[in-house]
């Protein structure tokens, strides 16, 4: 299994960014995927998932409204789009997967907003 994020770096506040995560090794379309975040000494966080048709996404109460999580089976990635991005967002950003009993992660892409 591989997933390999892409898309963060330094943004300022109120700007946007968009997140990719490329899968393979596993079949994709079968898959929830989710997107986590963890910002400097604090636990990581769920920021939002999204079902393996795409049908259902959820997000966590501090991004809903400014983030949108998104697929592409036929590309097996899996995006996140961030808007009004707040200097709190700042977080390594990692894809991820639950699959045979295991949390699978990323090596994750860093968000800094700031000015």
């Amino acid at each position: 299994v591989q997933l390999v994020e892409s898309g963060g770096g330094l943004v300022q506040p109120g700007g946007s960014l968009r997140l990719s995560c490329a899968a393979s090794g596993f079949p994709f379309s079968s898959y929830a995927m989710t997107w986590y975040r963890q910002a400097p000494g604090k636990e990581r966080e769920l920021a939002a998932l999204i079902t393996s048709a795409g049908g259902s996404t959820n997000y966590a109460d501090s991004v809903k409204g400014r983030f949108t999580i998104s697929r592409d089976n036929a590309k097996n990635t899996v995006y996140l789009q961030m808007n009004s991005l707040k200097p709190e967002d700042t977080a390594m950003y990692y894809c991820s997967i639950w699959r045979n009993g295991a949390r699978l992660w990323g090596q994750g892409t860093q968000v800094t907003v700031s000015s």
